[in-house]
């Protein structure tokens, strides 16, 4: 065991730390820690890094992280297909795909109306959007100062939890999912040209 973990000077503080999180339905702020604990919030997060550190190093099956401002356990990465087999199929209602499309717009495009959602997808999403702010992952956040006040939803913070991130600026980049210049170029090209170009440049996966 290493001792700089076990047996040290904080060795209390990390043990009431692990009491704590593992009790906490929700991940546990490292300010409330701080005051829990009457410590500053900045030895809080050391002490919580070096647990987090020191699971990893010693190959646990679980792991301490970050995500929604504060601090929880929960299973390895790489243990999920053991998760997985151990959670029933169907115990829990998936979301479709097409509440997954307006949860994805919601998040890079908030604050956002219902309107302008239902726009960018093409379709009407009131009760996509009822389903999501139900199941906790969007709300309203203000009203458009335009004509209408329209509604304007955004993420919650139990969508950081449930996207395993600490806050929004950890989403991936849009630009991970542009396809690359010469990708467009040959696209644009095959357009201009007809059917037949497309179908010789650039195949197309069909899966819309």
């Amino acid at each position: 065991m290493d001792p700089e973990v076990a047996g040290g000077p904080d060795d209390g503080v990390r043990r009431a730390i692990e009491a704590i999180l593992m009790v906490a339905v929700d991940p546990v702020e490292p300010n409330l820690l701080a005051q829990l604990l009457e410590m500053p919030t900045r030895r809080v997060e050391a002490v919580c890094d070096g647990l987090a550190d020191w699971y990893e190093a010693e190959g646990r099956g679980f792991a301490l992280v970050r995500v929604g401002g504060g601090y929880r356990f929960q299973s390895h990465p790489d243990q999920a297909s053991w998760v997985e087999r151990f959670v029933l199929e169907g115990q829990h209602s998936r979301l479709t795909a097409a509440a997954l499309e307006t949860l994805a717009i919601v998040a890079y495009k908030q604050p956002i109306s219902r309107a302008q959602v239902s726009a960018i997808r093409g379709v009407d999403v009131d009760t996509v959007i009822r389903t999501l702010a139900q199941r906790g992952y969007i709300e309203e956040v203000s009203r458009d100062p335009g004509p209408g006040n329209a509604l304007m939803f955004g993420t919650t913070r139990e969508f950081l939890v449930r996207m395993g991130i600490d806050r929004l600026a950890d989403l991936p980049s849009l630009g991970d999912f542009v396809p690359g210049p010469e990708v467009v170029e040959a696209l644009e090209r095959g357009l201009l040209a007809g059917p037949d170009v497309v179908d010789a440049e650039v195949p197309v996966d069909d899966r819309s």
